[in-house]
């Protein structure tokens, strides 16, 4: 892939256009400000860094993944961390600021990650989940997926998921919870055979989710729009839905503080 235009493009695939150029003398602009005014810090204490590759590296990045994340050379991360025994060389106690920002914003997000690294599969079943919740039939999921129906089925019982199926389950998911399933071939006995499955089994649909939290192990679905409050229960009962344990634990707290009160 190739760089932007700019000072790194400037420097390091020797590109003279006018944008670089300009960020070249930007660069040199600043550095000399810096340094008049004495705050000049040409390099960094390089131990957050080897400590956060090691972080990285705990979370099944490879330095290869990690340094295409980065855009640097994974020789630079081996320094940081081992250094160059071929040199004999001790790992680097200073490094660029650049390269120190480039390292740290890199996160084990589901696409640094190798495809075939196994993750928790919380979010890829409350995903395919609630898609059925909402009437999706699991042949018809399968079938998105390029997976048979056995397979499928599988997948929402393993206590891991590979990332890639992970992210295939997260745009299938992007792509059909809006989607109305009888648009796409699937029968009012099919709809209706998903969502009674999905209801005896407690599964939250789409609306119950939030994009942000839903791969959280720790996050519940609001059913009500008001779950996890006293007034939760209540919501529930109007809705004809099964009390949520958030609601039940809300219920039964605001009773205690009745009865102490009392």
């Amino acid at each position: 892939m190739a760089r932007d235009h700019g000072y790194a493009r400037y420097r390091l695939d020797g590109c003279r256009c006018y944008t670089c150029g300009w960020a070249r003398s930007e660069y040199d602009a600043n550095r000399e400000r810096a340094m008049a005014y004495g705050t000049w810090q040409p390099w960094v204490d390089a131990e957050p860094v080897r400590v956060h590759i090691r972080h990285l590296q705990s979370c099944e990045m490879g330095l290869r993944a990690i340094a295409a994340a980065a855009e640097v050379d994974r020789k630079r991360l081996q320094s940081i961390l081992n250094g160059r025994p071929e040199r004999g060389t001790a790992p680097q106690e200073k490094v660029r600021p650049a390269l120190a920002a480039a390292i740290g914003a890199v996160e084990p997000t589901w696409e640094n990650l190798a495809p075939s690294t196994l993750i928790s599969p919380v979010g890829t079943r409350r995903r395919a989940r609630a898609l059925v919740a909402v009437g999706w039939p699991q042949q018809h999921l399968a079938a998105h997926l390029g997976m048979t129906p056995s397979n499928f089925g599988d997948m929402l019982t393993r206590e891991h998921v590979l990332v890639r199926r992970a992210v295939a389950v997260r745009s299938m998911y992007d792509a059909l919870w809006r989607t109305d399933p009888a648009d796409h071939g699937a029968t009012p006995r099919w709809i209706t055979g998903a969502r009674t499955r999905a209801a005896a089994a407690g599964w939250a649909p789409v609306g119950a989710w939030d994009d942000d939290t839903i791969d959280d192990p720790a996050s519940f679905p609001d059913w009500t729009g008001s779950c996890g409050t006293p007034s939760g229960a209540n919501a529930h009962y109007r809705m004809g839905t099964p009390v949520c344990q958030p609601c039940r634990t809300a219920r039964n707290e605001a009773k205690a503080v009745r009865k102490v009160a009392a």
